[in-house]
């Protein structure tokens, strides 16, 4: 049987050249050449299983690191494998409760709702009523769902991101990891799979999530039962409603899709302003909009946080964003790690302000994923490293204002964003302590315009 590493490189050389025809045999210009490309590797991940799907997926939301072509074809990546058998995910909830599921739920149904690379999902309810970390009683007989680490997948995962470390060591310093430090991407991969096989710190954000929104009736995610949850079960709310692909059967049930879009997009902003933790992987499979005129938010498996410097400068880009200032911008990022040599500032300023004049849409609204995209594309072409969390932040705004336009096209992100920057810095403006920091600064400028 070959080994594993045999088995990765001849699938992806596979999948390689069974593209050469769509890339002329390399001949094929830029854009559909790295098309190709990135389809073999997007097929070749699919093939490899669960870690390479996750690697995929970290991909696909990393567009300051990686070709436009590759993370486009990285997001239609399919996490959906052939389910196992019942009995199989019925030996990990026994394993865990040393009991039966007939013995934890009221019933508990053996075909799968979802089956996906690292977890398999089951629909139940509830034989006694449970009280979560925050709202309402969920009664006896409440439906839940079921999410259920597929046995083997941890010792298979983490196999594949020794592998994969090895070939980012072997990567790093050659003319293709120019953009990006393969070994911090892979560091990085291997924290988000720790993540997503403890299903508690799933539980945990979830959580955090409806404490967040407790005073606001139109969000939702999913509450947990703790009592039926462990690393390898998680148990919460079963949510129903419509994913974005199905919202004209929305629209006819009543649900307020303009001010559901409105309403998401500044929940969003408070995530990353306010809170600064947001859900960093908003597909369309992870919210709906339910029969209830709410949002609900799905599977917190991607986050990210910010701390509260990071914020304030984030609100800074933002309100560079909403005032057309280049310069704000630049400075702003600085302090989140993106630093431009001295020799680039001048072509990334101008290049900045041409986003910044081109982010308007035919009917008046601007584009926030244009500038966003634009921005990182921008510090690509000057080989700029782009620190993770930035570009994880522009990805998702860029993402959030998506999923609005796909609720409500004549959505304005700037706009909604606008409130919560002015509001921010105005706190900031008279904060004691800012006062004191920026006093001796602004003094001295007063002098000079005086004495000029």
């Amino acid at each position: 049987m070959p080994s594993r590493n045999a088995v990765i490189v001849g699938v992806t050389l596979g999948q390689l050249v069974r593209q050469l025809p769509s890339a002329r045999f390399g001949l094929a210009p830029g854009r559909v050449r790295r098309a190709a490309w990135a389809r073999a590797l997007r097929l070749s991940f699919e093939r490899l299983g669960p870690a390479f799907v996750k690697l995929g997926q970290l991909i696909s939301v990393r567009p300051d690191e990686f070709s436009a072509e590759l993370v486009a074809e990285m997001q239609s990546m399919q996490d959906a494998v052939p389910p196992i058998p019942a009995s199989a995910i019925r030996s990990v909830i026994r394993s865990e409760f040393a009991a039966e599921p007939e013995e934890l739920f009221a019933s508990f149904d053996d075909t799968p709702l979802a089956a996906a690379s690292i977890a398999q999902v089951h629909r139940a309810t509830l034989a006694a009523p449970c009280r979560p970390v925050w709202g309402d009683v969920l009664p006896a007989g409440a439906e839940v769902v079921v999410k259920v680490v597929r046995p083997g997948a941890a010792e298979s995962i983490r196999g594949d991101v020794a592998i994969v470390r090895r070939l980012a060591t072997r990567l790093a310093g050659t003319r293709f990891a120019r953009r990006f430090d393969p070994v911090a991407l892979v560091d990085e991969f291997a924290e988000t799979v720790d993540r997503e096989l403890d299903l508690r710190k799933e539980g945990r954000f979830a959580d955090r999530f409806v404490f967040d929104f407790r005073d606001d009736d139109k969000v939702v995610a999913p509450r947990i039962v703790w009592s039926r949850t462990t690393a390898k079960v998680l148990t919460m709310e079963y949510i129903t409603g419509w994913r974005l692909s199905d919202l004209e059967t929305a629209r006819a049930a009543g649900v307020d899709c303009k001010g559901l879009a409105i309403h998401g997009a500044t929940a969003f902003m408070r995530q990353v302003f306010v809170y600064g933790r947001y859900h960093a992987d908003l597909h369309p499979a992870n919210i709906f909009v339910t029969p209830e005129n709410t949002i609900a938010y799905l599977d917190f498996g991607i986050v990210g946080y910010l701390t509260p410097e990071e914020r304030m400068n984030i609100t800074q880009v933002m309100a560079a964003l909403v005032y057309r200032d280049p310069d704000r911008a630049l400075r702003y990022s600085e302090k989140l790690g993106v630093h431009v040599p001295p020799e680039h500032v001048e072509p990334v300023r101008k290049g900045l302000g041409e986003l910044l004049d081109g982010d308007v849409r035919p009917d008046g609204t601007r584009d926030f994923a244009h500038f966003g995209l634009g921005f990182l594309r921008l510090l690509g072409a000057h080989d700029i490293a782009i620190p993770g969390g930035y570009g994880l932040l522009i990805k998702s705004l860029a993402t959030v204002e998506g999923v609005a336009r796909a609720l409500y096209p004549e959505i304005d992100i700037v706009s909604t964003a606008q409130p919560f920057t002015t509001r921010i810095l105005g706190r900031a403006m008279g904060d004691p302590v800012r006062v004191r920091e920026r006093m001796p600064a602004a003094v001295r400028a007063a002098l000079r315009v005086l004495t000029e």
